[in-house]
């Protein structure tokens, strides 16, 4: 993508009015650019018109017109979940006009380093917790993306001395180009948002574009226990950071004695101590915090802090401003979040989990005997791997959602008799309050009712979010 002044008089389509394209929208009419803004929605479901209007800016919702796109267009800039097939985009890849998402624009005017977080799993906590930690060393972040707050609003703000601290799903790095972070992390790779990709290869590139643009200053952060975020980091030029659970790391941040991978003894033995420690590779070692001093639970978890950890000392931070965040953090809303005891039984929201390997995570970090509320948007997956995890740590399922007879085939296949389905109602919050009132009943005192899905919530819900808050409405009202 060109410098913004060089949009001055040009025009710029921006499609999609959620929070990124308003503020793309404002960004680029500030530059001097002539701004068009189009939605499908109505007029009336579009409350943000008014206010770009309000700005001199063009606004256009009800559908997408056909001269929308035109060959004096230069640039268009797209809602990360807006499908490629949609007819502004064909048109525009006809015509050659350049596609992007708003994190390209973040990345061209940010007056600070910006750390680009992404991977399937533990984006929203791995983001959220490395804030914390830089913000303990002194670091000035300012946390934004996929996390809540547009991309390019934030590198409006952020202090020039501090840092821009990036989630970014799979959806905005597919729309990037030149796209450059001064710290590159990627978490895990695991098979989702295939309905939106297609393949399996073009999400993982759209993941490696993170990588893409890196240089021998900046600092790639990887998992060592995900081959292919190895093979992704490693394909770059930056120096190297990797983290792991289950090896002894040379140099980078791991754990002392490693986690057993599967059919290892554990070395911890009964003491069970673990430490988290950076090394430098010249023989160098610091001791960071205790694995079980961890403000929240989880091997997974773990692995989010061991990421977090890394960023944070390859932005600066000294390893004892480090310990106290480690411990005091506790998790981030809609993962993994204690709701309360009700009827004897703890609840858990984890509406964040929207794949099966998300679901599995959870369900093996919390206590048995577990009761598991799953099921959502129907993506094409039949839902087998969680077989494991149904037969060895669960003791009854409720399903509802598009996916709830795969769940229920899943539950059935791993032998477990309480399986109860919730027919759609009507109303979604209707549907998952009897959800919830079914797994109460399931549950005696002492047990975990866990709300993880396994699925994206856009069948019944607008958000991950949205389905979260009714949960937790649902469990206060038992």
């Amino acid at each position: 993508m060109k410098p913004l002044q060089d949009y001055r008089n040009r025009r710029v389509v921006v499609l999609g009015l959620a929070r990124s394209g308003v503020a793309a929208a404002k960004l680029f009419h500030a530059a001097g650019a002539h701004v068009v803004a189009n939605d499908r929605k109505s007029r009336e479901e579009c409350p943000e018109a008014s206010e770009l209007e309000a700005l001199g800016i063009s606004v256009v919702c009800g559908g997408h017109p056909d001269d929308l796109v035109t060959e004096e267009t230069a640039l268009l800039i797209k809602n990360p979940g807006i499908p490629y097939a949609a007819p502004p985009i064909v048109q525009a890849e006809r015509l050659g006009v350049e596609i992007v998402t708003e994190v390209e624009a973040a990345g061209r005017i940010s007056s600070a380093p910006i750390v680009g977080i992404t991977g399937s799993n533990g984006k929203t906590t791995t983001t959220t917790w490395t804030g914390e930690l830089l913000a303990a060393a002194g670091l000035s972040p300012l946390v934004a993306g996929n996390i809540g707050r547009p991309l390019c609003e934030a590198a409006q703000e952020v202090s020039p001395e501090g840092w821009l601290v990036a989630e970014l799903s799979s959806f905005q790095l597919k729309g990037t180009r030149d796209f450059h972070p001064r710290i590159a992390c990627l978490l895990n790779i695991a098979e989702t948002h295939l309905d939106y990709h297609g393949t399996m290869d073009d999400y993982v590139d759209a993941k490696a574009k993170l990588f893409a643009n890196l240089t021998p200053e900046d600092t790639a952060v990887y998992n060592a226990d995900d081959g292919a975020c190895v093979r992704i980091a490693e394909s770059s030029s930056a120096e190297l950071r990797p983290f792991s659970l289950t090896r002894r790391l040379a140099a980078g941040v791991c754990v002392e004695p490693p986690f057993p991978a599967a059919g290892e003894a554990d070395e911890a033995g009964e003491k069970g101590e673990r430490w988290i420690v950076s090394r430098t590779g010249d023989g160098g070692e610091t001791r960071i915090a205790r694995t079980d001093r961890l403000g929240i639970p989880g091997r997974h978890n773990c692995a989010n802090a061991l990421a977090a950890i890394a960023i944070a000392l390859a932005a600066g931070a000294s390893p004892a401003s480090l310990v106290r965040p480690l411990e005091q953090f506790r998790g981030v809303e809609h993962r993994l979040e204690f709701v309360g005891t009700f009827r004897g039984a703890r609840y858990y929201n984890d509406s964040k989990a929207t794949n099966p390997t998300a679901t599995a995570m959870s369900v093996a970090s919390l206590p048995s005997p577990l009761v598991l509320i799953a099921g959502g948007l129907d993506r094409g997956s039949d839902y087998m791997e969680l077989l494991p995890t149904f037969r060895e740590r669960l003791k009854a399922v409720v399903a509802l959602g598009q996916t709830r007879d795969k769940i229920r085939r899943v539950a059935e296949a791993a032998g477990l008799t309480d399986v109860i389905i919730v027919e759609p109602e009507g109303d979604a919050a209707v549907t998952l309050r009897r959800a919830v009132e079914e797994a109460a009943a399931l549950a005696e005192p002492g047990d975990t009712v866990l709300l993880s899905p396994a699925c994206a919530s856009w069948d019944m819900f607008p958000s991950y979010e949205d389905r979260g808050r009714i949960f937790k409405e649902s469990a206060h009202t038992l």
